[in-house]
């Protein structure tokens, strides 16, 4: 069920995608990237800090809080891909999709990542690290159309000027920074 669920949320995403006008871009088209990753600091976990609605984590069955992503080398030049989500609570039912990131550019800040089947040809997503602290502790992701963006961190919170720097460079690159919503996590101060 879960493999048939992210086909067609992939599809789902392309479909949509070429449905987006372009006034949607970040005022910087494209986006600029982090100069270079070093993709075995960056393998691990991560915890989504915030992120922008988008339809396969804000569906209208559920809400998916607590969100984590694995990544882990699997190639020189593919990382696999676990995200996890719990729906609606800490304690909901836990959603599990599976995927492959694909390094795309020399400076690895450039992935193309892919939940549907391979037979999906246009299924694969841009996933580009705007932003990256020194100590890889928190990552701006975006792509380049302006239609996503997350703050991911390696613990379920994050310091607040460190938020602020990553939502800074987001905005300096012409991203809408309203839309952003916190990531429920485990440890979250009660609302």
């Amino acid at each position: 069920m879960n493999r048939k669920f992210y086909a067609l949320a992939a599809l789902s995403m392309a479909v949509a995608a070429c449905k987006m006008p372009p006034d949607n871009r970040p005022a910087t088209y494209p986006p600029d990237t982090v100069s270079m990753v070093d993709i075995s600091k960056y393998v691990g976990l991560w915890y989504e800090i915030a992120r922008y609605p988008n339809f396969f984590e804000d569906t209208n069955r559920y809400t998916c809080v607590g969100v984590t992503a694995f990544y882990e080398v699997q190639t020189s030049e593919e990382i696999s891909v676990e995200n996890t989500c719990y729906k609606d609570t800490l304690d909901g039912e836990v959603q599990v999709a599976k995927g492959v990131g694909r390094i795309v550019d020399p400076s690895n800040a450039k992935l193309k990542v892919r939940f549907a089947p391979a037979w999906v040809s246009f299924a694969d997503g841009d996933y580009w690290i705007l932003a990256l602290t020194d100590d890889y502790g928190a990552v701006l992701v975006g792509e380049p159309e302006g239609r996503f963006l997350w703050v991911l961190s390696r613990t379920p919170q994050l310091d607040d000027e460190i938020y602020q720097s990553l939502i800074d460079v987001a905005e300096s690159q012409g991203f809408d920074t309203r839309p952003l919503q916190r990531t429920p996590q485990p440890g979250d101060p009660a609302p």
